[in-house]
């Protein structure tokens, strides 16, 4: 199994809902993680949503390489997403769950099966195939998150703030696990978070969001230096070395 990946690009995209409207004309490089930073509200989730096909720009288009997929459905979109609650269905095993990344009627083959088991090895989750997400910690479930990531394949993988909730070692373990993947797959990593330390850690490049637009984007390293981006330095404060 093995990706093939993709540049992301927003080209001239608005996006309203309620009071709030987003704007977004940025580029994300074909194979490199990318962090995506701001304050709360600025339109992080909104950006990969809209990426993700769960929203549909007013204006504008969204394109994953050669391909506009403004109007495609989620589900035929070559992209995988991890959230903050990581999706898993409390009624399936872990199996079952990772299986629904290869089908959602859970037809799976023997070569399925064996992609299944592969792919929760690779996790470190071997042997707990039959067990139920409740009776699995968080980092596993997000674990079992991942390996789904895995068999399904796709040349993008959209992470919206899924370790949030982890403890700083689990945290650690699980950005380390999400870098040996992206070495192995390159695959197109989107990155949300509000640890810089996780975008110092884990991405290239970094865009950050603020007020429903991009206002800054370049290379991680340079957004924590002292001429990093004026915006970026506000929103920070004394944690940029």
């Amino acid at each position: 199994m093995t990706s093939t990946s993709a540049a992301v690009r927003l080209d001239h995209v608005v996006f309203s809902y309620s009071d709030t409207m987003v704007r977004f004309d940025v580029a994300f490089a074909a194979g490199e993680i990318t962090a995506i930073m701001g304050p709360s509200g600025a339109g992080k989730s909104t950006l990969l949503n809209l990426v993700a096909g769960f929203e549909t720009p007013r204006e504008g288009r969204v394109w994953i390489g050669d391909m506009d997929v403004t109007k495609a459905l989620p589900a035929d979109r070559p992209v995988s997403m991890v959230f903050q609650e990581n999706n898993l269905f409390a009624h399936l095993d872990v199996e079952k769950n990772v299986g629904l990344g290869r089908s959602q009627a859970l037809r799976l083959s023997a070569g399925d099966r064996q992609d299944v088991a592969t792919a929760l090895a690779r996790v470190g989750l071997a042997g707990m195939e039959q067990r139920l997400p409740r009776e699995l910690s968080g980092g596993e479930r997000q674990r079992v998150a991942l390996a789904r990531v895995l068999v399904r394949d796709r040349p993008i993988l959209l992470l919206d703030e899924p370790f949030a909730s982890l403890g700083p070692a689990l945290r650690e373990n699980m950005l380390d696990l999400v870098a040996g993947l992206h070495a192995e797959r390159g695959m197109t990593v989107l990155f949300v978070t509000h640890q810089p330390e996780d975008a110092r850690k884990l991405a290239k490049n970094m865009v950050f969001v603020e007020a429903g637009t991009v206002a800054a984007a370049g290379k991680t390293a340079d957004f924590f230096m002292d001429a990093g981006p004026e915006a970026f330095r506000h929103y920070i404060g004394g944690e940029r070395r």
